[in-house]
């Protein structure tokens, strides 16, 4: 039998994503966003609080980086959650973390994270109930460790980092239970 338990952001996992951008002065400034996701086969959307510092960065310079946080670097990534870039100036700089300059767009990419979207600035939505930033992926980069035999991101390699709302805390994803667009087929066959 289910139990109330009230209002809840009871959507689990969610993804753990570095969103990385550079300011006026080309200074990196990275923030953790729980709230994002894949929305067409070249596009990304991140529901970012207005006025962050990201979000901030991302308008005035139309692009910003995705990379996928993974196991090996929690401690950073959940300071660049609980860290604001309003607040702490250097707060890139604390991590010891390192970035270059994106092949692709004009924005950082954080050396330390496996697995990187570069993205242009396609939209950035605002009403009373929501601020999104919609970017064009025009590129993914990704370290070889993380990648199987035929060059395809592996999850079991990767260890990317999934956030619980309903305790606040880290998973891994890694292990593969079903084959999708597969699992459900004997289903269609059902009249």
């Amino acid at each position: 039998m289910k139990k109330n338990i009230g209002v809840v952001a009871a959507v689990y996992p969610m993804p753990v994503l570095m969103v990385a951008a550079y300011d006026e002065n080309e200074k990196v400034n990275v923030m953790n966003v729980a709230w994002g996701q894949i929305c067409d086969d070249d596009k990304i959307i991140l529901f970012i609080g207005e006025g962050k510092k990201t979000w901030l960065n991302i308008l005035a310079s139309k692009a910003f980086t995705v990379a996928l946080a993974d196991e090996a670097h929690m401690d950073a990534a959940d300071f660049f959650g609980i860290a604001s870039g309003n607040r702490i100036d250097d707060k890139f700089e604390r991590t010891g973390y390192h970035a270059v300059k994106s092949d692709m767009v004009n924005a950082p990419v954080i050396e330390e994270f496996p697995v990187v979207m570069e993205c242009e600035l396609l939209e950035h939505l605002k009403d009373e109930y929501v601020s999104g930033i919609v970017g064009r992926i025009v590129n993914v980069k990704a370290e070889e460790s993380v990648l199987d035999e035929r060059g395809k991101v592996d999850p079991a390699r990767l260890h990317a980092l999934m956030f619980d709302q309903f305790r606040s805390g880290y998973y891994t994803a890694g292990e593969k239970v079903g084959q999708a667009w597969n699992a459900g087929k004997d289903l269609m066959k059902k009249q």
